[in-house]
């Protein structure tokens, strides 16, 4: 008895421990407007997801003057992603722990070199403890032709720092090297009907071929990013049947509903909670679903129908294919056939029959609300964002703290 108390308090740490580490470095940025093109790009580049995934990390922000320079070299996204990946240090750096670094330096490794793709010593940056108080930092690329570092980029000021989980610095400018900058060598062609065909998705795969003009959308979308959720093939075929009731437009728009115009890898999704706009996305038609996900999970969600998502197909950048156990149904095409009518109230008990005649009110039609008024997500609504990223005196912290000293004395107790 005690020892099993013991485990699920021990796991009670644990869980208030990960979630005291809990960082979103786009609500940290959020708030100083003056580094939002950083900010901007850290999501476009989908390198934000990818930070929050990190329990120690140090991002070297820069403002928005210095990233204009950056801008205006009209770099391809992937050759942007690796510059800005320098600047992601895989280790804390404080501002105290810069004026404390060993013998004055420190060579430390960043999200670039953690990709695979940079060549040597290419993807660490180096960092300098100067005279008069000043820190400089150079991308290992960046030398003269004696080999001598330029340390152009120097430490600003301390943005935000959650010791020992995440430290946002500035530093006075972009930092870069020329296998960052390289464009990358275009990626082949992914034939998305191939992939879906041969791992289970047959039935979904062929009949997207019917209609050209979607499949154009699916493909054209592949080349700058594309995420597809696939019916499994027993899941499809039993919903053909209504499939074949719908009219062409409308069979065309649930294809569509089933892609997502930009790459999301099982980790980005994984972190993410909110409404996605599909390939179907058109005006005032939204044809949106909700990602919802807890822990490992992740499920799609829709006025109709909540999908889970079962497995993997591809997940290379820019293409990512995952199966799903259900048909997503957008509520622009099922508003009332899905969804099934309120019961009739009971009948009230008969009062004492007196003289005169009464004439039984008819039962109040079914409400279709739920199905027709689109309600606002979790993830809009601006209570969602007010949720405080703090430092050490944070609430959070605070919270977990005593819920920690209260676990530990209960354990001392049983002890």
């Amino acid at each position: 008895m005690q020892t099993s108390l013991f485990g699920a308090l021990l796991l009670l740490l644990l869980l208030l421990a990960s979630n005291a580490n809990a960082h979103n470095i786009t609500k940290i940025l959020a708030k100083f407007p003056e580094y939002s093109t950083f900010n901007h790009y850290l999501t476009t580049t989908h390198l934000a997801p990818e930070i929050n995934t990190r329990q120690t990390i140090t991002v070297l922000a820069v403002d928005n003057a210095a990233m204009n320079s950056l801008i205006a070299k009209h770099l391809p996204i992937s050759s942007l992603k690796n510059v800005l990946s320098l600047h992601v240090l895989l280790d804390y750096f404080g501002a105290k722990k810069l004026h404390q670094i060993t013998d004055g330096t420190a060579l430390a490794a960043t999200m670039f070199q953690a990709t695979g793709s940079a060549p040597g010593t290419s993807g660490f940056v180096n960092i300098t403890d100067l005279k008069g108080g000043k820190v400089g930092f150079a991308a290992t690329k960046d030398a003269d032709d004696s080999g001598s570092l330029s340390l152009d980029a120097t430490f600003v000021k301390s943005v935000k720092e959650i010791p020992y989980n995440i430290s946002i610095i500035q530093i006075s400018h972009v930092l870069s090297n020329p296998d960052a900058m390289a464009p990358a060598p275009a990626p082949e062609a992914t034939n998305i009907t191939d992939i879906m065909s041969a791992h289970g998705c047959k039935a979904f795969a062929d009949t997207l071929k019917t209609f050209p003009d979607a499949l154009d959308v699916f493909t054209s979308n592949a080349e700058g990013g594309l995420t597809v959720f696939c019916p499994t093939d027993d899941t499809f075929k039993s919903f053909l049947p209504k499939f074949k009731n719908l009219t062409k437009e409308e069979k065309s728009s649930l294809l569509l509903f089933h892609g997502v115009p930009i790459y999301y890898s099982m980790a980005m999704l994984r972190s993410s909670n909110g409404m996605m706009n599909t390939l179907a996305t058109d005006g005032k038609k939204k044809f949106d679903f909700e990602v919802q996900n807890e822990g490992q999970s992740v499920t799609l969600k829709t006025k109709i129908v909540t999908a889970k998502v079962t497995g993997t197909l591809i997940d290379e950048e820019p293409v990512a294919i995952y199966t799903v156990d259900k048909v997503l149904k957008p509520k622009e095409i099922f508003k009332k056939a899905e969804i099934s009518p309120a019961p009739a109230p009971a009948p009230e008990a008969e009062a004492p029959k007196s003289s005169k005649h009464h004439h039984k009110s008819p039962p109040a039609p079914p409400s279709d609300d739920s199905a027709d008024s689109p309600a606002d997500s979790p993830a809009d609504s601006p209570e969602s964002d007010t949720a405080d990223d703090t430092s050490e005196g944070g609430e959070r912290v605070k919270k977990g703290f005593w819920m920690i000293v209260v676990s530990v004395a209960m354990v001392s107790m049983l002890v």
